[in-house]
């Protein structure tokens, strides 16, 4: 039941930060989606690097890798979103933006999850 106050506080953060960058300027103004691309992106990095971390060494115990991978990543990245307008791109005729955003959302998130990775290998030691 400890684990499920983890996941919870963590999925409060993430989705308050995915609320945040989504009231940014930039964030709804473009016919392509900025905002839940970066976020898609940063979430992936994160992970990554979370992942990392509680692989290679005791860095974090297991509750505080609930929080942040589980809770905060969870909380926060948008895959749903990312379908839900990839099909309303598709819908809309928009069929070179959907596929662009789809190519770019998959190749530089799973991309991020490398970068994480590397990441916490150079700075975690």
């Amino acid at each position: 039941m400890t684990g499920c106050i983890f996941v919870g506080l963590g999925g409060f953060v993430g989705a308050s930060l995915r609320y945040l960058i989504g009231l940014l300027p930039f964030a709804g103004k473009a016919d392509f989606p900025c905002a839940t691309l970066l976020i898609n992106l940063t979430g992936s990095v994160l992970i990554g690097f979370l992942a990392e971390i509680a692989g290679q060494s005791s860095f974090a115990g297991p509750h505080a890798m609930l929080f942040l991978k589980t809770g905060v990543c969870g909380g926060f990245t948008t895959f749903s979103t990312f379908a839900l307008e990839t099909a309303d791109l598709f819908t809309a005729g928009k069929t070179g933006v959907a596929v662009v955003y789809a190519f770019l959302s998959f190749a530089l998130c799973v991309a991020g999850v490398f970068a994480g990775r590397l990441a916490a290998r150079t700075l975690v030691r």
